[in-house]
């Protein structure tokens, strides 16, 4: 009421200047609105997509077990997985072992807790818990298989060169070694990937860092 008393004081054309700026300043606010509820709404979309990409590229974020140099995911197969660990399974296309059938482990780093280099030397060995089989494959940090002079880029446990007290020890380099020998990817960072099949008892229960192998650097450089 006391505006419309203001405008009607006013004179002729300024009051009609006055109504006629009305519907403009509506039109521009409701624009400015519209504006900030589109930018909002792409706001939340891309922190949306954002977080769900990076919690779904690297490991599962939830159940992870560290022994030693190794960190495992007991739940990975079982039902007990949960929704990051299913969507991260479904994105990689990977088929992981169930509960009853073993055990993965992957390391990242060695036993003092360092990144693995391809530009050092490692040396692995020499306990393993029991299994009727295991695997120990390197990857590059894409993931893949890493090119090596001799074909090979894993080993098993039924080929595997022992000592006579059973204890054996593997060597991962760039340049060939005696013995039990893996080459290191050309350059940059890799994994290993320890893969224990028909463990005795429940896969993932009574875990203790001692009945796994260590990750020894020996050296780096050329």
């Amino acid at each position: 009421m006391e505006r419309h008393a203001i405008l009607t004081n006013l004179p002729a054309g300024a009051s009609a200047r006055a109504y006629s700026s009305l519907p403009f300043s509506v039109t521009a606010r409701f624009n400015l609105t519209a504006l900030l509820i589109v930018y909002a709404l792409l706001l939340a979309l891309g922190l949306g997509l954002g977080t769900a990409y990076w919690a779904l590229k690297g490991d599962p974020p939830f159940g992870g077990v560290r022994l030693g140099p190794w960190e495992t995911w007991p739940r990975l197969g079982s039902p007990q997985a949960d929704p990051y660990m299913r969507a991260i399974v479904a994105r990689r296309g990977e088929i992981p072992l169930a509960t009853g059938e073993g055990l993965a482990l992957t390391a990242r780093v060695d036993s003092e807790g360092r990144r693995l280099d391809a530009g050092c030397s490692y040396r692995i060995g020499s306990v393993m818990p029991p299994a009727r089989l295991w695997t120990l494959t390197l990857y590059d940090s894409e993931g893949r298989l890493p090119p090596s002079e001799l074909g090979r880029s894993s080993f098993t446990s039924a080929e595997i060169v022992r000592a006579p007290d059973d204890t054996f020890s593997i060597a991962l380099s760039r340049n060939l070694t005696a013995g039990n020998w893996l080459q290191v990817p050309a350059g940059g960072p890799f994994s290993i990937v320890l893969r224990l099949y028909d463990m005795p008892g429940a896969a993932g229960s009574n875990l203790e860092a001692s009945a796994y192998p260590i990750i020894e650097r020996v050296g780096c450089g050329s």
